[in-house]
């Protein structure tokens, strides 16, 4: 789901182990690293899935429990998956394999802020991501409020992921994002901005425009919150 998001994911959990060995005092080598295993499986588009009932919005849940399934048979205990709009199916997969442990992207990134003191973010996200309020429930039972684009500008953050990321169009990702960050922050006078599509950060970080805002990124979240479990285990 989003191969290239899905290859730096791999890269954000292998760093997020290893500030775990320094934390706990280890010299950081191969040997440390827990078994962890990258699964990238083809899935139909999730945001079009929940936006057309044609669809059925069940077509991206079959892949998915075939993944958790292959995972399962390997071994894993808990999983994580990259894709933040994904998430609509958390409930749903989390229930057909009850012995594994589905880390909820939305849920971590709430409790980061809530522990932080952040009351108040701007979500950058997928249309999906947006229509199932994935974000807005998690922040808000942490207390947080959350500032969402308006229609057009969620338009906008559509092409940059879809026709920017993608499709290999860095620039025109990089130029739709910036424009929605500024104009979402400037807004509600926002000093954070949560990067809810895992595409988001691959174009949006290192922009100088945005160097005064906190950018959080799930990914990097969820990876860190994978990584202690895989220490715990």
């Amino acid at each position: 789901m989003g191969p290239a998001a899905g290859a730096d994911f791999a890269r954000l959990f292998v760093n997020a182990c290893a500030e775990h060995m320094r934390a706990s005092g280890h010299v950081v080598s191969d040997q440390g690293f827990p078994e962890h295993w990258l699964a990238q499986v083809p899935v139909p588009d999730r945001s079009a899935a929940l936006d057309s009932p044609d669809l059925g919005a069940h077509q991206p849940l079959e892949p998915m429990l075939q993944a958790l399934g292959k995972l399962t048979a390997l071994g894993a205990t808990t999983v994580a998956m990259s894709c933040n709009t994904a998430h609509a199916w958390h409930s749903a997969l989390q229930e057909r394999f009850p012995h594994l442990e589905l880390l909820h992207v939305a849920r971590e990134v709430a409790a980061n802020l809530a522990r932080r003191g952040v009351r108040e973010v701007g979500l950058l996200a997928t249309a999906g991501t947006y229509r199932t309020g994935l974000y807005d429930q998690a922040l808000r039972a942490a207390g947080v409020q959350c500032h969402v684009p308006q229609p057009h500008e969620r338009d906008t953050l559509m092409r940059g992921i879809y026709q920017g990321v993608k499709a290999d169009n860095v620039a025109l990702a990089k130029a739709s994002f910036t424009q929605v960050a500024e104009s979402l922050s400037r807004r509600h006078g926002l000093s954070t901005l949560v990067l809810g599509c895992t595409e988001i950060p691959l174009a949006l970080h290192g922009v100088p425009a945005l160097d005064t805002l906190s950018l959080v990124d799930p990914a990097v979240l969820l990876a860190k919150a994978l990584a202690c479990r895989a220490y715990q285990a």
